[in-house]
């Protein structure tokens, strides 16, 4: 029984396996917060503004990103939806994937789970691993995703780094104070963005924990029914151990 177990175990760990050897890249470490709202809403803004163009969403629908984000509705509509949807419709694009994978070699992916396939940490150190790298076609790489069809669309906040970035050091944002310890993570730039880096990092962290969020919604509500669920198997558990015992006092 104890060897059938351990054989499943395995086999359910053997794709994170895998991965991890496949990636071969340490990675930054990131730890979402699902009930910070405002970091939330920054980082909605920023995936309407600059993801949605090319990456949908389309197992979400707005109406529930406003909901959960607690941003009214006409306010959304207004600022984030750019397409003409309807806010109770789901987030699609309406780029054509043909087209898109003749452009950039691969179609660009839908992201709603994007955060459960590959985790935040990785979103986090990809989305500031871009460098220059005359030899792509984009002219850019990215040192967690090697020979990447992406082309850097924060290049103008974040600016582009001349040399490898250096992702997987102790570079990390804390969730409660946003306080950046080793932000610069790029050595020698090639053109300066808009944002320094520990603002870019910031606004990484952002976007990171919004796409985390899109990947398991429920999460915060999820982990509030397990504290009750706990607290009635506790309690259950008195009453079911008094009665084993009264059941069991006169058996000798």
């Amino acid at each position: 029984m104890i060897k059938k177990f351990v054989l499943v175990l395995v086999i359910v760990m053997l794709p994170g396996f895998v991965l991890a050897a496949a990636e071969g890249v340490e990675l930054d470490s990131m730890e979402p917060d699902h009930s910070n709202k405002a970091s939330l809403q920054r980082g909605a803004a920023m995936f309407m503004n600059y993801c949605l163009g090319c990456h949908s969403l389309e197992y979400a629908r707005y109406q529930r990103i406003a909901d959960d984000l607690e941003i009214p509705a006409e306010l959304f509509e207004e600022n984030l939806i750019f397409t003409g949807a309807k806010i109770g419709e789901l987030i699609e694009i309406g780029m054509d994937q043909d087209m898109a994978a003749n452009w950039f070699g691969n179609a660009p992916p839908d992201l709603t789970l994007e955060s459960r396939l590959r985790g935040e940490d990785w979103i986090y150190s990809y989305l500031r691993g871009f460098y220059q790298d005359d030899t792509r076609p984009l002219g850019v790489n990215n040192v967690v995703f090697d020979n990447v069809g992406m082309p850097h669309v924060l290049v103008e906040m974040q600016g582009l780094c001349a040399v490898e970035p250096k992702i997987g050091g102790k570079s990390s944002v804390d969730p409660m104070s946003g306080n950046i310890k080793n932000g610069d993570i790029c050595s020698d730039w090639a053109s300066e963005g808009s944002m320094s880096p520990g603002e870019f990092n910031v606004a990484m962290y952002d976007l990171t924990n919004f796409l985390s969020y899109m990947g398991d919604p429920v999460k915060l509500e999820r982990e509030r029914l397990g504290m009750f669920v706990l607290i009635f198997i506790a309690i259950f558990f008195v009453f079911a151990w008094l009665l084993n015992r009264e059941y069991w006092k006169d058996v000798h």
